[in-house]
């Protein structure tokens, strides 16, 4: 008898990511600076907007989609 498929989490732990934006950051003005790492791969960058945040975590989140080779 074979063991049912096991349920994969909702949060993976391989789509985490840190997000700490720096002091400045003015809400009102939309001006987001700040460091994001994805946790697993060690990935980080230093973003000066939104859009810049949005991309990494796109670029991040595509190449997760790509098989892996042994």
């Amino acid at each position: 008898m074979s063991e049912p498929p096991k349920e994969q989490p909702s949060l993976p732990a391989r789509r985490a990511f840190v997000v700490q934006f720096r002091a400045e950051v003015e809400l009102e003005h939309d001006s987001f600076t700040g460091r994001v790492e994805h946790v697993l791969s060690g990935q980080a960058l230093k973003f000066a907007s939104l859009e810049e945040l949005v991309a990494f975590f796109v670029h991040v989140l595509r190449q997760e989609q790509w098989p892996r080779g042994p």
